[in-house]
């Protein structure tokens, strides 16, 4: 998965580089809706930060917030913000956030800032191909 979360707009420089993704999941599936996906949480290293859904200017807003991955694991009960409902079809995924239903992870070309969108498959790419290595 490549991009840079938020909105290039804001004034700042956005640097393209790839990144590698931790993918876990929920400890606590049972907590949520099941019927929705797979619930994960994405991360990545150096800093340790993780994806998470905010709602900013009335808005959800995908954000980039120091946290760490196995911190979220850890709780008591699912960390809505920072999870995201995994359907896999075929070799793609979609990614739904799990605090804003039906708003997804998207890019609209390559090397462009992911985003939310709630239009699954029609403005922007929603499907992302993801390899987990156990």
């Amino acid at each position: 998965m490549r991009g840079t979360p938020g909105n290039p707009a804001g004034g700042g420089r956005v640097v393209h580089q790839s990144i590698t993704v931790a993918v876990i999941t929920c400890k606590y599936p049972e907590a949520l809706d099941q019927s929705r996906g797979d619930p994960i949480y994405l991360g990545i290293r150096n800093p340790e930060m993780c994806l998470c859904c905010e709602e900013v200017g009335g808005q959800p807003t995908l954000q980039l917030k120091e946290q760490k991955i196995m911190d979220l694991y850890g709780q008591p009960e699912p960390v809505k913000p920072f999870l995201f409902y995994r359907v896999k079809t075929g070799r793609t995924s979609t990614l739904e956030s799990v605090a804003f239903p039906n708003w997804f992870i998207a890019s609209s070309t390559r090397d462009q800032p992911i985003i939310l969108t709630s239009e699954l498959g029609k403005s922007y790419n929603t499907a992302f191909e993801l390899n987990i290595n156990n």
